[in-house]
Protein backbone atom coordinates (compact mmCIF):
# COMPACT_ATOMS: atom_id res chain seq x y z
CA UNK A 1 0.00 0.00 0.00
CA UNK A 2 1.23 3.62 -0.64
CA UNK A 3 0.80 7.18 0.80
CA UNK A 4 -1.65 8.97 -0.69
CA UNK A 5 -0.84 12.31 -2.86
CA UNK A 6 -4.13 13.84 -3.14
CA UNK A 7 -6.65 14.23 -0.57
CA UNK A 8 -8.25 12.50 1.31
CA UNK A 9 -4.96 11.12 3.22
CA UNK A 10 -4.44 8.48 5.08
CA UNK A 11 -4.30 10.05 7.98
CA UNK A 12 -7.37 13.47 8.04
CA UNK A 13 -9.94 14.70 10.21
CA UNK A 14 -13.33 16.06 9.43
CA UNK A 15 -12.87 19.55 9.88
CA UNK A 16 -13.78 21.54 12.95
CA UNK A 17 -11.67 21.91 16.28
CA UNK A 18 -12.53 23.33 19.66
CA UNK A 19 -12.55 26.98 19.88
CA UNK A 20 -9.52 27.82 22.63
CA UNK A 21 -11.26 29.77 25.48
CA UNK A 22 -9.43 33.60 24.10
CA UNK A 23 -11.64 32.96 21.37
CA UNK A 24 -14.49 32.61 22.66
CA UNK A 25 -14.40 34.91 25.00
CA UNK A 26 -13.76 37.13 22.19
CA UNK A 27 -16.85 36.24 20.58
CA UNK A 28 -18.62 37.22 23.72
CA UNK A 29 -17.25 40.59 24.00
CA UNK A 30 -17.65 41.15 20.28
CA UNK A 31 -21.62 40.13 20.88
CA UNK A 32 -21.68 42.26 23.81
CA UNK A 33 -20.23 45.40 22.04
CA UNK A 34 -16.54 45.17 24.05
CA UNK A 35 -14.40 44.59 20.90
CA UNK A 36 -14.73 45.47 17.32
CA UNK A 37 -15.25 43.35 14.40
CA UNK A 38 -11.92 43.98 13.38
CA UNK A 39 -10.65 43.06 16.93
CA UNK A 40 -12.35 39.78 16.80
CA UNK A 41 -10.89 39.25 13.35
CA UNK A 42 -7.74 39.67 14.38
CA UNK A 43 -8.38 37.11 17.55
CA UNK A 44 -9.76 34.66 15.19
CA UNK A 45 -6.17 34.74 12.99
CA UNK A 46 -3.93 34.39 15.40
CA UNK A 47 -6.11 31.36 16.88
CA UNK A 48 -6.23 29.85 13.26
CA UNK A 49 -2.51 30.59 12.61
CA UNK A 50 -2.07 28.23 15.85
CA UNK A 51 -4.24 25.81 15.12
CA UNK A 52 -3.12 25.12 11.69
CA UNK A 53 0.84 24.96 13.14
CA UNK A 54 -0.23 22.55 14.78
CA UNK A 55 -1.83 20.05 12.62
CA UNK A 56 0.98 20.19 10.45
CA UNK A 57 3.08 19.74 13.40
CA UNK A 58 0.88 16.47 14.40
CA UNK A 59 1.60 14.94 10.48
CA UNK A 60 -1.42 15.48 9.27
CA UNK A 61 -1.53 16.61 5.16
CA UNK A 62 -4.78 18.47 5.44
CA UNK A 63 -5.52 21.35 7.37
CA UNK A 64 -8.58 23.59 8.17
CA UNK A 65 -9.45 26.77 9.79
CA UNK A 66 -11.28 24.68 12.68
CA UNK A 67 -14.07 26.69 11.99
CA UNK A 68 -13.23 29.08 14.49
CA UNK A 69 -15.29 31.81 12.39
CA UNK A 70 -18.38 29.88 12.55
CA UNK A 71 -20.73 29.33 15.40
CA UNK A 72 -22.61 26.28 13.42
CA UNK A 73 -21.12 23.97 10.71
CA UNK A 74 -24.36 24.72 8.62
CA UNK A 75 -25.85 27.86 9.36
CA UNK A 76 -23.37 30.16 9.09
CA UNK A 77 -23.02 29.08 5.23
CA UNK A 78 -26.69 28.70 4.67
CA UNK A 79 -28.19 31.84 6.12
CA UNK A 80 -25.64 33.46 3.91
CA UNK A 81 -26.89 31.93 0.08
CA UNK A 82 -29.13 35.17 -1.48
CA UNK A 83 -33.37 34.19 -0.99
CA UNK A 84 -32.45 32.27 2.82
CA UNK A 85 -33.29 33.79 5.91
CA UNK A 86 -33.87 32.96 9.88
CA UNK A 87 -37.46 33.28 10.81
CA UNK A 88 -36.88 34.43 14.41
CA UNK A 89 -40.57 34.05 15.04
CA UNK A 90 -40.85 30.49 14.60
CA UNK A 91 -38.40 28.43 16.19
CA UNK A 92 -37.57 25.30 15.26
CA UNK A 93 -35.82 22.13 18.01
CA UNK A 94 -33.40 19.40 17.44
CA UNK A 95 -33.25 16.35 20.09
CA UNK A 96 -30.21 15.16 20.75
CA UNK A 97 -29.06 12.25 23.16
CA UNK A 98 -25.68 11.09 24.68
CA UNK A 99 -23.88 10.05 27.45
CA UNK A 100 -24.89 13.07 29.34
CA UNK A 101 -28.52 12.22 28.84
CA UNK A 102 -31.06 13.90 26.65
CA UNK A 103 -30.52 17.74 25.36
CA UNK A 104 -32.43 20.33 23.09
CA UNK A 105 -30.68 22.53 20.73
CA UNK A 106 -33.17 25.63 19.32
CA UNK A 107 -33.03 28.15 17.09
CA UNK A 108 -34.89 30.31 14.50
CA UNK A 109 -36.52 28.40 11.78
CA UNK A 110 -35.02 28.82 8.54
CA UNK A 111 -37.10 30.47 5.60
CA UNK A 112 -37.21 30.09 1.84
CA UNK A 113 -38.26 34.21 1.12
CA UNK A 114 -37.07 34.47 -2.73
CA UNK A 115 -35.23 32.77 -4.90
CA UNK A 116 -31.76 31.12 -4.51
CA UNK A 117 -28.58 32.57 -5.58
CA UNK A 118 -25.39 32.92 -4.87
CA UNK A 119 -24.47 36.57 -3.97
CA UNK A 120 -21.02 36.33 -2.82
CA UNK A 121 -18.21 33.57 -2.79
CA UNK A 122 -19.64 32.10 0.92
CA UNK A 123 -16.30 31.86 3.15
CA UNK A 124 -13.97 33.57 0.75
CA UNK A 125 -11.89 35.42 2.93
CA UNK A 126 -11.88 32.80 5.47
CA UNK A 127 -10.47 30.15 2.36
CA UNK A 128 -7.80 32.67 1.56
CA UNK A 129 -6.81 33.17 4.70
CA UNK A 130 -5.98 29.27 5.61
CA UNK A 131 -4.43 29.07 1.88
CA UNK A 132 -2.08 31.81 2.94
CA UNK A 133 -1.17 30.22 6.39
CA UNK A 134 -0.62 26.83 5.80
CA UNK A 135 3.04 25.70 4.57
CA UNK A 136 3.23 21.59 4.44
CA UNK A 137 -0.53 21.17 4.29
CA UNK A 138 -3.36 21.06 1.68
CA UNK A 139 -6.00 23.64 2.72
CA UNK A 140 -9.53 22.05 2.90
CA UNK A 141 -12.32 24.04 3.16
CA UNK A 142 -16.13 22.49 4.80
CA UNK A 143 -19.78 23.91 3.51
CA UNK A 144 -22.56 22.16 4.47
CA UNK A 145 -24.38 20.24 1.39
CA UNK A 146 -27.08 21.44 -0.67
CA UNK A 147 -29.65 18.71 1.19
CA UNK A 148 -29.07 20.86 4.19
CA UNK A 149 -30.92 23.69 2.96
CA UNK A 150 -33.89 21.40 2.57
CA UNK A 151 -33.53 18.77 5.41
CA UNK A 152 -33.32 21.99 7.62
CA UNK A 153 -36.36 23.31 7.03
CA UNK A 154 -38.74 21.22 4.57
CA UNK A 155 -41.66 22.08 2.38
CA UNK A 156 -42.98 24.24 5.25
CA UNK A 157 -40.05 26.12 4.44
CA UNK A 158 -40.25 27.02 1.14
CA UNK A 159 -42.69 30.40 0.18
CA UNK A 160 -45.27 28.89 -2.15
CA UNK A 161 -45.37 31.91 -3.80
CA UNK A 162 -41.83 32.00 -4.83
CA UNK A 163 -41.22 28.75 -5.85
CA UNK A 164 -44.88 27.51 -7.20
CA UNK A 165 -43.09 24.95 -8.74
CA UNK A 166 -40.28 23.12 -6.34
CA UNK A 167 -38.69 21.67 -9.20
CA UNK A 168 -37.37 25.23 -9.75
CA UNK A 169 -36.32 25.21 -5.98
CA UNK A 170 -34.24 22.48 -6.36
CA UNK A 171 -32.56 24.10 -9.97
CA UNK A 172 -31.94 27.31 -8.09
CA UNK A 173 -30.51 25.33 -5.48
CA UNK A 174 -27.96 22.70 -7.05
CA UNK A 175 -27.04 26.44 -9.35
CA UNK A 176 -26.14 28.69 -6.41
CA UNK A 177 -23.60 25.59 -5.24
CA UNK A 178 -22.57 24.96 -8.15
CA UNK A 179 -21.48 28.92 -9.07
CA UNK A 180 -20.01 28.74 -5.02
CA UNK A 181 -17.79 25.51 -6.24
CA UNK A 182 -16.29 27.24 -9.16
CA UNK A 183 -15.67 30.33 -7.27
CA UNK A 184 -13.71 28.67 -4.35
CA UNK A 185 -11.81 26.71 -7.04
CA UNK A 186 -10.97 29.91 -8.95
CA UNK A 187 -9.53 31.32 -5.62
CA UNK A 188 -7.05 27.92 -5.49
CA UNK A 189 -9.32 25.44 -3.45
CA UNK A 190 -8.02 21.55 -4.16
CA UNK A 191 -10.18 20.34 -1.25
CA UNK A 192 -13.83 20.68 -0.67
CA UNK A 193 -16.18 18.94 1.59
CA UNK A 194 -19.99 18.54 1.46
CA UNK A 195 -21.09 17.85 5.09
CA UNK A 196 -24.68 16.17 4.99
CA UNK A 197 -25.95 14.58 8.04
CA UNK A 198 -29.34 14.32 6.07
CA UNK A 199 -27.84 10.92 3.84
CA UNK A 200 -27.26 9.71 7.34
CA UNK A 201 -30.18 10.56 9.22
CA UNK A 202 -32.21 8.89 6.66
CA UNK A 203 -31.00 5.40 7.51
CA UNK A 204 -32.68 6.23 10.80
CA UNK A 205 -36.71 4.92 11.01
CA UNK A 206 -37.54 7.75 13.24
CA UNK A 207 -35.93 10.14 10.89
CA UNK A 208 -37.75 8.89 7.99
CA UNK A 209 -41.18 8.95 10.18
CA UNK A 210 -40.64 12.72 11.03
CA UNK A 211 -39.70 13.40 7.01
CA UNK A 212 -42.93 11.89 6.31
CA UNK A 213 -44.71 13.64 8.86
CA UNK A 214 -44.17 17.14 7.45
CA UNK A 215 -45.21 15.69 4.18
CA UNK A 216 -41.59 14.55 2.75
CA UNK A 217 -41.13 11.62 0.62
CA UNK A 218 -39.00 9.52 2.98
CA UNK A 219 -38.30 6.58 1.38
CA UNK A 220 -36.82 8.23 -1.63
CA UNK A 221 -35.38 11.40 -0.37
CA UNK A 222 -32.45 10.44 -0.14
CA UNK A 223 -32.26 10.32 -3.73
CA UNK A 224 -33.67 13.57 -4.39
CA UNK A 225 -30.42 14.74 -2.73
CA UNK A 226 -28.14 12.64 -4.39
CA UNK A 227 -29.27 14.43 -7.56
CA UNK A 228 -28.68 17.60 -6.59
CA UNK A 229 -26.06 16.98 -4.84
CA UNK A 230 -24.39 15.57 -8.68
CA UNK A 231 -25.96 18.82 -10.07
CA UNK A 232 -24.06 20.99 -7.91
CA UNK A 233 -20.81 19.19 -8.83
CA UNK A 234 -21.45 18.35 -12.19
CA UNK A 235 -18.84 21.18 -13.51
CA UNK A 236 -16.61 21.00 -10.60
CA UNK A 237 -13.10 22.48 -11.31
CA UNK A 238 -10.60 20.03 -12.53
CA UNK A 239 -8.03 19.00 -9.96
CA UNK A 240 -10.39 19.22 -7.43
CA UNK A 241 -11.02 16.54 -4.59
CA UNK A 242 -14.82 16.83 -3.27
CA UNK A 243 -15.82 14.18 -0.53
CA UNK A 244 -18.58 14.23 1.70
CA UNK A 245 -19.15 13.63 5.56
CA UNK A 246 -21.73 11.96 6.73
CA UNK A 247 -22.68 11.57 10.88
CA UNK A 248 -25.87 11.11 13.18
CA UNK A 249 -25.60 13.95 14.71
CA UNK A 250 -22.59 15.96 16.77
CA UNK A 251 -23.68 18.72 19.39
CA UNK A 252 -22.00 18.89 22.62
CA UNK A 253 -20.75 15.00 22.60
CA UNK A 254 -24.45 14.20 21.76
CA UNK A 255 -26.24 12.19 18.61
CA UNK A 256 -29.43 12.39 16.81
CA UNK A 257 -29.95 9.65 15.11
CA UNK A 258 -29.17 5.92 14.73
CA UNK A 259 -28.51 3.25 12.04
CA UNK A 260 -26.17 1.86 10.01
CA UNK A 261 -25.77 3.00 5.90
CA UNK A 262 -28.09 0.25 4.79
CA UNK A 263 -30.66 1.64 3.63
CA UNK A 264 -29.15 4.99 1.33
CA UNK A 265 -26.00 2.82 0.61
CA UNK A 266 -26.68 1.09 -2.67
CA UNK A 267 -27.59 4.74 -3.85
CA UNK A 268 -25.52 6.83 -1.68
CA UNK A 269 -21.86 4.70 -2.74
CA UNK A 270 -23.00 3.43 -6.00
CA UNK A 271 -24.00 7.23 -7.73
CA UNK A 272 -22.87 10.27 -4.80
CA UNK A 273 -20.37 11.85 -7.76
CA UNK A 274 -17.37 12.62 -4.86
CA UNK A 275 -14.28 11.73 -4.90
CA UNK A 276 -14.07 9.73 -0.80
CA UNK A 277 -16.63 9.01 1.89
CA UNK A 278 -16.22 10.32 5.38
CA UNK A 279 -18.19 7.69 7.42
CA UNK A 280 -19.02 7.84 11.18
CA UNK A 281 -17.89 4.51 12.66
CA UNK A 282 -17.13 4.91 15.99
CA UNK A 283 -19.90 2.58 17.78
CA UNK A 284 -22.49 0.51 16.81
CA UNK A 285 -24.98 3.46 16.30
CA UNK A 286 -23.21 3.25 12.57
CA UNK A 287 -24.18 -0.01 11.97
CA UNK A 288 -21.28 -3.09 10.51
CA UNK A 289 -19.03 -2.15 7.45
CA UNK A 290 -21.43 -4.83 5.23
CA UNK A 291 -22.71 -1.71 3.15
CA UNK A 292 -19.23 -0.87 2.00
CA UNK A 293 -19.96 -3.45 -0.21
CA UNK A 294 -21.28 -0.64 -2.93
CA UNK A 295 -18.77 1.31 -2.73
CA UNK A 296 -17.37 1.33 -6.90
CA UNK A 297 -13.53 1.21 -7.80
CA UNK A 298 -11.65 4.90 -7.88
CA UNK A 299 -13.66 5.95 -4.63
CA UNK A 300 -12.23 6.35 -1.12
CA UNK A 301 -13.67 5.69 1.91
CA UNK A 302 -12.58 7.67 5.14
CA UNK A 303 -12.67 5.64 8.07
CA UNK A 304 -14.28 7.51 11.02
CA UNK A 305 -12.95 5.35 14.10
CA UNK A 306 -11.92 7.49 16.55
CA UNK A 307 -14.46 9.04 18.66
CA UNK A 308 -15.09 13.33 19.29
CA UNK A 309 -17.44 12.82 21.43
CA UNK A 310 -15.26 12.09 24.55
CA UNK A 311 -11.34 12.44 25.44
CA UNK A 312 -10.40 8.72 26.13
CA UNK A 313 -7.96 7.47 23.68
CA UNK A 314 -8.82 4.29 21.37
CA UNK A 315 -6.52 1.24 21.20
CA UNK A 316 -4.18 1.73 17.97
CA UNK A 317 -4.57 -2.16 17.80
CA UNK A 318 -8.06 -1.84 17.91
CA UNK A 319 -8.60 0.61 14.97
CA UNK A 320 -5.78 -1.48 13.01
CA UNK A 321 -8.50 -4.55 13.41
CA UNK A 322 -11.30 -2.56 12.68
CA UNK A 323 -9.43 -1.00 9.50
CA UNK A 324 -8.78 -5.37 8.39
CA UNK A 325 -12.41 -5.66 9.09
CA UNK A 326 -13.11 -2.79 6.65
CA UNK A 327 -10.87 -4.47 4.15
CA UNK A 328 -13.03 -7.34 3.74
CA UNK A 329 -15.59 -4.70 1.98
CA UNK A 330 -13.21 -2.07 0.61
CA UNK A 331 -9.64 -2.62 -0.62
CA UNK A 332 -7.89 -1.64 1.89
CA UNK A 333 -5.56 0.94 -0.32
CA UNK A 334 -8.84 2.75 -0.95
CA UNK A 335 -8.91 2.89 3.13
CA UNK A 336 -8.15 6.10 5.17
CA UNK A 337 -8.75 6.82 8.79
CA UNK A 338 -10.38 9.68 10.42
CA UNK A 339 -12.28 10.69 13.63
CA UNK A 340 -16.36 10.09 12.95
CA UNK A 341 -16.84 13.80 13.09
CA UNK A 342 -15.92 17.06 14.39
CA UNK A 343 -14.33 17.95 17.41
CA UNK A 344 -16.82 21.02 17.47
CA UNK A 345 -19.49 21.23 15.15
CA UNK A 346 -21.33 24.31 16.88
CA UNK A 347 -19.35 27.06 19.09
CA UNK A 348 -19.91 25.39 22.13
CA UNK A 349 -17.69 21.85 21.06
CA UNK A 350 -17.98 18.54 22.63
CA UNK A 351 -17.00 17.01 25.85
CA UNK A 352 -13.12 17.12 25.53
CA UNK A 353 -9.93 19.43 26.19
CA UNK A 354 -8.10 20.78 23.06
CA UNK A 355 -5.32 18.21 24.16
CA UNK A 356 -7.39 15.32 24.14
CA UNK A 357 -8.36 16.33 21.08
CA UNK A 358 -4.77 16.46 19.71
CA UNK A 359 -4.07 13.32 21.02
CA UNK A 360 -6.56 11.85 18.95
CA UNK A 361 -5.17 13.31 15.98
CA UNK A 362 -1.83 12.09 16.60
CA UNK A 363 -3.13 9.11 17.28
CA UNK A 364 -4.72 8.71 13.90
CA UNK A 365 -1.80 10.14 12.30
CA UNK A 366 0.73 7.81 13.99
CA UNK A 367 -2.05 4.50 13.05
CA UNK A 368 -2.23 5.83 9.90
CA UNK A 369 1.77 5.60 9.07
CA UNK A 370 1.81 2.11 10.64
CA UNK A 371 -1.03 0.75 8.42
CA UNK A 372 -0.09 1.96 5.26
CA UNK A 373 3.00 3.40 5.25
Amino acid sequence: MQMRTRPPFRADHVGSLLRPERLLRARDDAAAGNISAGRLREIEDEAIREVVRRQEEIGLRSATDGEFRRASWHMDFIYRLGGVAPDPGERITVKFAGAQGRIEFTSAALRVRDRIRLDETIFADDFAFLRDTVTTATPKLTVPSPSMVHYRGGPASIDPGVYPDIEEFWSDLSAAYAEQVRRIGELGCTYLQFDDTSLAYLNDPAQRAEMAARGDDAEHLHLRYIKQINAALAAKPEGMTVTTHMCRGNFRSSWAAAGGYDFVAEALFGELAVDGFFLEYDDERSGGFEPLRFVPPGKTVVLGLVTTKSGALESKDALKRRIEEAAKFVDGDRLCLSPQCGFSSTVEGNALSAEEQFAKLALIAETAREVWG
